[in-house]
């Protein structure tokens, strides 16, 4: 290996071993870093500059990429690491009380590092924490709780193997009743069946069926599944990849991990099906860095396919290949937005692409690239096993098929539920998450994920789909925060600044610093300092990030903006002094 830019000074050898074992390829570079950085807890500049060498990238590039991803660290930090979520959910379970009770019990031991952390998609755990890799909670809020060695902290152990009334289960219905480490567990509940059936009918043929479903994708946004891959498939150029978006950094969102964790070759068979119908050869599943452990289950399932002849050259003695890779992130909201996603996985800093083109016709490596989420791929093999009336049939309203919806905050059953679109957040409070809280009186809820409605009892019987934002309600991915008389939609909404302040990109100025601007106003408002020149201000910022953002994801942090200082004006007004009057201007 030639030794780039001091060719006069040998490479450790250690580090030549470690670029050799990825192949020499800069695609990984962020899984070696991850690797690096086990040995000491952190990348000191020494090592990123031999490491820079080896791979024969320049410093700068590798420094830009460590510095990006938050799981990485450049300073000293002790070897173990205790990461405490702060997203809304484990803040209303008092997360920020439990934060400073681990310091006070661990940050005294030479070995643990105590730290805030972005949504962990813990949420059903909250307050929640990962310890070096391992997923624990509900934290104990008393100190006599903690053991001696974070640990021995484990993850409470949740079922969601009984439907709940009014449940139609499509993509959990073999949750419970598989093993999700066992391929024969699943093949006896009928998995793989849809890739038989699948791989006997021409690719248009699945196309056309998908499209004739009225699937739409489930990571928000709610583009039509058969029209995207119809895209990549006529896409005239070759290779063609797929790639399974799987990075719920989303604040409120765990379906996926539920998925993963209960049925994993469901995805793999709906990836599979796509590559067939497309004329990819080549799939990824970008896994966030906090799911370690689903990322183990999916490689686990991937061997497994791999032996029995689902995945890899010539898949059931048929003329069609096609090989799925596992690439963990490493901590950062953004690459979520598909385009981010990609630059990440090309082994960059995960920032926005403009767009166009977009990733059908220009994605990985330039090439047609399908980007679908972990639930659409999951819904894939019932639509072909059973067909696309049966699809349609499952809803009454205008979206077909149905969604994974999680409730949580003040309910008597918080958790995941899988129903058709259309209905409404009173059903989903009363009827499947068992009504308020005892003492409990709604007030409020955050609908969607951190990018989503704030709304009030006025839209408590909104039917609920990709559509009825205009109606002042979202869907997002799906999440509904559900919160009483005691909590504030103005704190809530603070929080929701302060997670997209710190998980801005920095790519575009007018998320770089409208949401760190926004994050300072609402802290102001919260502590009954602000006036009504802010409050305006403030909903001068969501115009801005809405109009002026460089990508979606900056564009939809007006949304939850918006929809507070519509629906709670007053909550607004007294934060000001009496003599500022406000009066909404949206």
């Amino acid at each position: 290996m030639s030794n780039y830019l001091h060719p006069h000074i040998p490479i450790d050898t250690q580090m030549i071993e470690l670029v050799e074992k990825y192949g020499n390829d800069p695609e990984r570079v962020l899984e070696m870093l991850v690797e690096l950085q086990e040995k000491s807890g952190f990348l000191d500049p020494e090592t990123i500059r031999e490491f820079a060498r080896a791979i024969q990238l320049p410093a700068s590039t590798v420094f830009g990429i460590a510095t990006f991803y938050s799981m990485l660290a450049t300073t000293p930090k002790k070897m173990g690491k205790i990461r405490i979520c702060d997203g809304p959910a484990c803040w209303l379970q008092g997360s920020q009380a439990v934060h400073r009770l681990l310091e006070q019990k661990y940050a005294h031991n030479t070995h643990w590092e105590v730290e805030r952390s972005s949504c962990l998609g813990l949420c059903d755990h909250a307050p929640a924490a990962l310890v070096d890799d391992h997923q624990v909670g509900p934290l104990p809020a008393q100190e006599k709780h903690l053991p001696d060695d974070p640990r021995k902290l484990s993850l409470s152990a949740i079922s969601y193997v009984t439907p709940r009334k009014g449940e139609t289960r499509v993509m959990l219905a073999r949750l419970g009743k598989i093993d999700p480490t066992s391929i024969d567990s699943a093949r006896q509940l009928g998995a793989y069946q849809a890739l038989e059936r699948a791989l006997q009918m021409k690719p248009q043929e699945v196309i056309q069926e998908l499209e004739n479903s009225g699937l739409s994708g489930r990571g928000g946004a709610g583009f039509p599944v058969g029209r995207k891959w119809r895209f990549v498939a006529e896409a005239q150029r070759q290779p063609k990849y797929i790639i399974c978006n799987a990075d719920e950094s989303e604040p409120l969102i765990f379906k996926d991990r539920i998925l993963i964790d209960s049925d994993p070759h469901q995805i793999l068979e709906g990836m599979i099906i796509a590559g067939y119908a497309t004329g990819a050869t080549q799939g990824f599943i970008y896994i966030r860095g906090e799911y370690p452990q689903q990322a183990s289950i999916l490689e686990n399932a991937i061997a497994q396919a791999e032996k029995n002849h689902y995945l890899g050259d010539r898949i059931l003695n048929r003329d069609f290949s096609f090989h799925i890779h596992v690439h963990r992130g490493a901590g950062a909201y953004i690459c979520g937005e598909e385009t981010a996603l990609i630059e990440s996985l090309e082994g960059k800093r995960g920032e926005p692409r403009l767009r166009p083109p977009y990733p059908p016709a220009y994605g990985y490596k330039g090439c047609p690239t399908l980007v679908n989420n972990v639930e659409s791929f999951a819904s894939v093999p019932s639509i072909i096993n059973k067909g696309a009336k049966w699809y349609q049939s499952l809803s009454n309203w205008r979206t077909a098929g149905t969604k994974l919806f999680i409730v949580l905050g003040k309910v008597r059953q918080p958790g995941i539920f899988e129903a058709p679109f259309g209905i409404t957040l009173r059903q989903v409070i009363e009827e499947f998450a068992g009504g308020m809280l005892p003492g409990s009186e709604f007030h409020f809820a955050l609908c969607g994920g951190a990018a989503g409605t704030l709304v009030s009892s006025a839209h408590l019987d909104i039917p609920i789909d990709y559509q009825s934002v205009k109606d002042g309600i979202s869907i997002g991915a799906g999440a509904f925060l559900i919160c009483d008389q005691n909590d504030s939609p103005v704190a809530v909404l603070q929080q929701l600044m302060h997670f997209f302040a710190l998980e801005s990109c920095g790519k575009c100025t007018p998320c770089r610093v409208g949401t760190h601007r926004a994050y300072q106003i609402l802290t102001h408002c919260v502590n009954a300092q602000s006036n009504a020149q802010e409050i305006n201000e403030l909903a001068e910022l969501a115009r801005y990030l809405h109009d002026a953002s460089f990508c979606g994801l900056g564009q939809s942090v007006a949304l939850p903006i918006e929809s507070a200082l519509k629906n709670f004006a007053r909550e607004f007004s007294e934060k000001i002094s009496p003599q500022s009057a406000y009066t909404p201007s949206l």
